[in-house]
């Protein structure tokens, strides 16, 4: 735990650290570093770097995290209110730059909430204990007889009551209470914690003020497209620039070779040729005249069709064994009464976020600024420190609005394409990709194939369960010959299945990397729910019993396992959360000719979670009726944001089980826009339903990604329930069934 230290206001350098779980977000500063002086805030009362009152009483928080749409700006914001006893309509909120003295900014894995709403509200409950000792003291009494309420200090004696605003000055005198005497709200008490907060952005977001990255203008900006390889790695071998030189506003044309990121860090860049212009669209216009040979390098031959026919054979052999191996799963299939056999397949997917990757830069010699909606600017910060050999301190990463990024904009490869085309023409630009650069040139979400084997004795418990599986590692992309899933992929819902079975065997086949792989929403729990959810479905209808009795009874006895991390599993609120969606869809209940109903749960990001679908299929076409899910999240910060993000999920999850896939022929990704690589329409969209189940006594724990995992496999469930046919490979247009 990190000590609290007094702000010195002539320098602001000094800032306490709270930490939670290992995460500080604060770390202690040389009082002569300089280079830590926010110049924005020099006058008010600002007890760490989150927190800046101001004499008229109105309180700039300050968020470290990224907005995409998943709220976490209003979310981090009210908790720091919640304990300061703040009156909302006082608040605002700033963007932090991509810095280390704000701690881990990288936003992904569902871990912002998690890790960073205890040290918030340490910091909130801080200020206000400082405004009351200043109010104690103008009054003459014990803090004790002082409380604060809607932005002001009340005297519990007379009823007096000092605002905010007018304790500021001498608030920022005071030293940082110790740690150990913060005291925080009791759930009872909560006022903005666990209830329905719009968001703080939703003005902007509505009246169309918001700035997200590819709104970003500067004086003198040039405009850049790129054209690059349509095989990964391939390179430049000659380009003909005539064509693309005569059209109106181009300026300049120049070949970027590709920047190889050093093993076991950063992204680095693809290269390929760049179009700078006057204008995005003659940028947009000069790459699309340019004629280039390339060379295509060692992935020209990839075919994804073939690999995933690669795939399944391996899968179907013996693999390497993973860790954690239970009983003897061929002594409970030899003594069983029956096995169950099957392969399932999930293809390369695309995040596709509806703001596509851009970035606008200045290289200014000796120092850089970027303008960029990223996920992770620190990582972004240091990789361009890596590339341009400029000092981490003289490098500003001004993190804008996302529009989407789930995971795509944490690689920060188009960061580093700006930079290097600013240092070039020696001038701002702003670099644009189109929606085709998008889906052809991704990090992409790695295919994967399971084969999964269960036995079942007379009685209809499962008594063994093997299953391989093999996917494309996201280590790939940063340490070459990475053929094998990594130790923190298997986690996510292989190694840690979570029912009672005693005979359990898991192994992994190699799985090598033709394109770069990078993780989107929900990450490896994609591929582990999928199968595991599917092949329960199976066994149950193989032994005769309903699925969600099925689920409880491979759920086991109720139990407790502790792990590493401060959120150990439970059981009991897994079932919970089965049995409250259950009754939310009326489970069991006469459903309409042609329709069917399946379910799928999860345990992912700490958080559970259990979906069910309707489905109805006529002539083959499944259309999606309605979506039920529960979450169990522990404390619920902001529920009309979890909500929120679930009906996102469902969305999400509905486009990737009908129409997500990424494929290859002779290397070249196929699919080039919306049209090809479709999304859930309005006109598709199902009645969602939400429970959030009440845990305010719980940690908090994951809510953006959790709801993602469950959807295919619950549709999948459904269709088998409507028709009697199994889908085991995503995604449903391929099957004819969209």
């Amino acid at each position: 735990m990190s000590t609290i230290q007094k702000i010195d206001r002539r320098d602001f350098v000094k800032l306490f650290g709270l930490a939670s779980g290992g995460i500080i977000l604060g770390c202690s500063v040389a009082a002569d570093n300089k280079d830590f002086i926010p110049s924005e805030h020099i006058t008010g009362f600002h007890p760490n770097l989150f927190i800046h009152l101001q004499k008229n009483g109105n309180i700039t928080l300050i968020a470290s995290r990224s907005e995409m749409g998943q709220g976490i700006r209003t979310s981090l914001a009210s908790a720091i209110a919640e304990e300061l006893e703040a009156d909302w309509q006082y608040i605002s909120v700033e963007q932090a730059i991509g810095h280390e003295k704000y701690g881990n900014q990288n936003t992904d894995g569902s871990r912002s909430v998690r890790t960073r709403l205890e040290p918030m509200r340490k910091m909130g409950a801080t200020a206000k204990m400082m405004l009351i000792s200043v109010a104690a003291k103008k009054w003459n009494i014990a803090t004790t007889a002082c409380k604060a309420a809607n932005h002001f200090v009340i005297n519990t004696i007379t009823n007096e009551q000092i605002f905010f605003g007018d304790l500021a000055a001498d608030a920022a005198k005071l030293p940082i209470p110790k740690e150990k005497n913060i005291q925080l709200k009791k759930v009872k008490d909560f006022k903005f914690i666990g209830k329905n907060l719009k968001s703080i952005d939703l003005k902007d977001f509505t009246h169309g003020t918001a700035t997200y990255g590819i709104d970003v203008r500067i004086p003198n900006m040039k405009f850049a497209a790129i054209t690059r390889c349509p095989v990964t790695f391939g390179t430049v071998k000659t380009f003909n620039k005539d064509k693309a030189g005569k059209i109106a506003g181009v300026e300049a044309i120049f070949e970027m070779p590709r920047l190889v990121p050093p093993t076991g860090k950063f992204f680095g860049m693809l290269g390929g040729v760049a179009v700078i212009a006057n204008n995005t669209w003659a940028a947009f216009q000069g790459k699309l005249a340019l004629d280039i040979e390339w060379d295509k390098g060692a992935n020209e031959n990839f075919d994804s069709e073939e690999f995933k026919k690669t795939l399944t054979k391996r899968v179907q052999k013996t693999g390497k064994l993973v860790p954690g191996i239970r009983g003897n799963v061929n002594t409970a299939f030899d003594a069983s009464a029956k096995t169950i056999e099957a392969t399932y397949h999930v293809p390369f997917l695309a995040h596709a976020p509806m703001e596509v990757p851009n970035a606008t830069a200045w290289f200014k010699g000796d120092k850089i600024e970027v303008w960029a909606p990223v996920q992770d600017p620190q990582t972004a910060r240091n990789e361009l420190a890596h590339f341009f050999e400029i000092p981490i301190k003289n490098i500003t990463v001004n993190v804008t609005f996302l529009g989407g990024g789930f995971g795509r904009k944490s690689k920060s490869d188009f960061v580093v394409e700006a930079v290097a085309i600013s240092k070039k023409i020696n001038a701002p630009v702003q670099v644009v990709w189109t929606r085709e650069d998008d889906i052809q040139n991704s990090f992409y979400h790695a295919t994967s194939a399971q084969y999964l084997k269960g036995s079942i004795d007379r009685q209809g418990k499962v008594t063994g369960w093997l299953q391989r599986v093999g996917f494309p590692s996201i280590v790939s992309s940063f340490k070459p010959l990475s053929e094998y899933g990594s130790g923190f992929e298997l986690n996510q819902g292989f190694t840690n299945n979570p029912y009672a079975i005693e005979n359990f065997r898991l192994e992994n086949v190699k799985a090598e990397a033709n394109l770069r792989i990078g993780w989107m929403r929900s990450v490896v729990h994609i591929h582990s729910a999928f199968g595991i959810n599917s092949f329960v479905d199976e066994l149950a209808f193989a032994a005769k019993k309903d699925p969600v009795q099925f689920h409880l009874e491979l759920l086991g006895k109720d139990r407790i396992i502790e792990g590493k991390s401060k959120f150990p599993f439970n059981s009991k609120r897994f079932k919970n959360v089965l049995t409250t969606t259950a009754d939310m869809a009326n489970w069991g209940a006469e459903l309409p000719k042609n329709h069917g109903i399946g379910i799928a749960m999860h345990y992912s990001f700490y958080s559970y979670i259990a979906t069910i679908v309707e489905v109805s299929v006529v002539d083959r076409k499944v259309k999606i009726e309605n979506i039920w899910t529960t979450i169990d999240c522990g404390l619920a910060l902001n529920k009309d944001n979890i909500k929120n993000q679930l009906e996102g999920a469902a969305i999400f999850g509905m486009s990737l089980a009908m129409y997500g896939k990424i494929s290859t022929k002779d290397g070249t990704v196929l699919q080039n826009n919306f049209f090809d690589y479709q999304m859930t329409r309005m006109k598709d969209t199902p009645n969602i339903h939400i429970n959030i189940v009440d845990a305010m006594h719980e940690p908090p724990t994951g809510v953006g990604e959790p709801g993602v995992p469950v959807i295919a496999p619950a549709i999948c469930n459904a269709i088998f329930n409507a028709t009697g046919e199994r889908v085991r490979s995503l995604p449903l247009s391929d099957l004819g069934m969209v």
